[in-house]
């Protein structure tokens, strides 16, 4: 099994997209990239610890490469807003991948440039050695399967991934 961390937004938002794709074993919300150990999100939403929220995805590589989990992470967010997804502001919000080898690196870099292709605005996204990941709280765990009906699950996330099996049909399991 191999292990990937992206910061793109809400890790609720992440969260449903990367459970979608064939390969990939487990999601986690969580924070990484700060400096304090075993951040709670009320901290973090202080915007004092470094920490972004995130999601580190467990995947098979047979069945999903990491450049493809590149791409969709890049194609499921706006990377060119700093600090910055729709209405979710501040730097726990940041556009980052956190790599975890120097394949990943090179990788992560040649996606990013791939995709600012497909942007009139730079990409934004961060490109970081992962540090320690510290999961969410159980409550933000599956939170868009676990509370389909609430306002946020409903304005911001299904749009979000009507758009994303869109783009992405051929990627989805069982497609």
């Amino acid at each position: 099994m191999d292990r990937a961390i992206f910061g793109g937004g809400c890790f609720w938002c992440m969260d449903p997209v990367f459970r979608a794709l064939p390969g990939v074993e487990t999601v986690q919300a969580g924070y990484c990239g700060g400096d304090l150990e075993a951040p709670t999100y009320e901290q973090v939403c202080r915007q004092d610890t470094g920490h972004v929220e995130c999601v580190r995805v467990d995947f098979d590589a047979g069945l999903v490469s990491y450049r493809t989990l590149c791409d969709v992470f890049f194609g499921t967010h706006d990377p060119t807003t700093l600090d910055r997804q729709g209405h979710d502001v501040g730097p726990q919000y940041a556009s980052v991948i956190f790599y975890l080898n120097e394949d990943q690196h090179v990788r992560a870099i040649g996606a990013r440039n791939e995709a600012q292709e497909a942007f009139d605005s730079p990409i934004c996204t961060r490109i970081e050695p992962a540090g320690k990941f510290w999961p969410a709280e159980s409550y933000h765990q599956e939170y868009y399967r676990h509370n389909p009906e609430q306002g946020y699950c409903q304005f911001v996330i299904a749009p979000k991934m009507a758009k994303f099996r869109k783009r992405f049909s051929a990627l989805l399991r069982g497609a």
